[in-house]
């Protein structure tokens, strides 16, 4: 029984019901009109159908009054666009005639059924029921009133079958077509790729800057020497600048503020990085070569990412540990080659650095390895030869 009655508090039957009937006030207003030429209506509405912008309209009257719940939606199953095809004009035109034939039928029953059921209790009550509507020659009857509900009722279940049948009508004939489907996937799966390319870009900058300023300030209380703690706070100060700089870029793009988002960092950088590891206790022997400053900007922002990563995974898992970290970085062949290695700590179960427990279920690590697959290369991590290694291979005729 509940279910039956579901449809009455629901607000879109009524909003169903209203688009239904709207199309009966013009209609009406040209049979009084012109009697003799029910016809017209139906033609015009054909005619206009091939206007682009009545898709326009129809589609944001449908979706405001079939599908409310998905107004603003993006993969809304009807489309608030003017035709841009003659296919689409055809299919708007045949909708409107869908359209008036179902207002046709809810019309007629709104009226004839409601009138039935006051006729009835017009009945009940005494009165001569009218000679236009069903109950015309019932005379008075008491029991009439028992009667009165089932107009109400069929009058509900006509409603709510045309209101699906125009929802349904509307979905397939003002609905996006695989086109416009396509196209709104493709900005969806756009739109997911830059939320997850600013995750790894926060992760990876303030991640680093957070775990710089902890290794250095561990180290400078450790240490008690002034001229230490001097050099610490300096590291920390220059490495919290630079993330600062970087959160206000991605801000400046989640805003979609339309301003610069200012210079990308690139591997042409790659000192800054290797100073602030050095400043935080690590031994870094680094060797950079080829023309770094030729890499594509795509290629040398995500190798900088990927070298801050594997840095800082090394730092957050020595602790004060003074470890040896060798970085080889080599453009040649069309190709950018990165690598970064460090020793074990103990055994080869027990790495300095890459232990994805400690790192949060390895989503650093992940991270690498997302970065050189979307721009169609490949990275390792673990360990290697006794040591931990992170190697990415980018190529650089390859940018996404």
């Amino acid at each position: 029984m509940s279910s039956f009655l579901r449809p009455l508090t629901t607000p879109v039957t009524y909003t169903r019901w209203l688009h239904l009937l709207l199309p009966g006030a013009a209609v009406s207003v040209w049979l009084f009109i012109s009697t003799d030429t029910p016809w017209v209506p139906v033609v015009l509405a054909a005619l206009v159908g091939l206007i682009p912008g009545m898709r326009l309209a129809e589609g944001i009257q449908a979706q405001l009054l079939l599908t409310p719940d998905e107004r603003g939606d993006p993969a809304a199953t009807i489309s608030v666009t003017p035709s841009t095809s003659w296919s689409e004009r055809w299919r708007t035109s045949l909708w409107l005639e869908v359209r008036l034939l179902c207002t046709a039928l809810a019309g007629m029953a709104t009226v004839w059924l409601l009138a039935t059921a006051v006729d009835l209790i017009r009945s009940a009550v005494g009165s001569e029921p009218s000679a236009e509507w069903f109950a015309a020659g019932l005379g008075t009857h008491w029991w009439a009133a028992l009667l009165a509900p089932v107009p109400l009722v069929m009058l509900l279940a006509i409603i709510v079958s045309c209101g699906e049948l125009i929802t349904a009508a509307a979905r397939w004939l003002l609905g996006p077509t695989r086109k416009q489907r396509m196209t709104a996937l493709e900005e969806r799966t756009e739109q997911l790729l830059e939320r997850n390319r600013i995750a790894r870009e926060l992760h990876d900058s303030i991640g680093h800057a957070l775990t710089v300023a902890v290794v250095q300030a561990g180290a400078a209380r450790a240490a008690h020497d002034p001229e230490f703690t001097e050099r610490a706070l300096a590291a920390i100060e220059e490495t919290g600048r630079d993330a600062l700089d970087d959160l206000e870029r991605v801000l400046r793009v989640l805003r979609e503020s339309g301003e610069p988002t200012g210079q990308q960092p690139s591997l042409s950088e790659a000192d800054r990085l290797l100073d602030s590891a050095r400043g935080s206790g690590a031994e870094v022997d680094a060797d950079l070569s080829g023309p770094l400053e030729q890499v594509p900007a795509s290629v040398s922002r995500e190798g900088y990412r990927i070298l801050q990563e594997a840095l800082t995974n090394v730092l957050r898992h020595s602790g004060s540990v003074a470890v040896r970290v060798r970085v080889r970085v080599t453009v040649a062949d069309g190709r950018l080659e990165l690598e970064v290695t460090n020793p074990l700590m103990g055994s080869i179960d027990t790495p300095l650095a890459g232990s994805t427990d400690a790192m949060g279920r390895g989503s650093g690590l992940r991270g690498i390895r997302e970065r050189a697959a979307l721009l169609g290369g490949s990275a390792r991590t673990g360990p290697h030869e006794g040591v931990w290694m992170v190697h990415a291979s980018l190529p650089l005729h390859r940018i996404r």
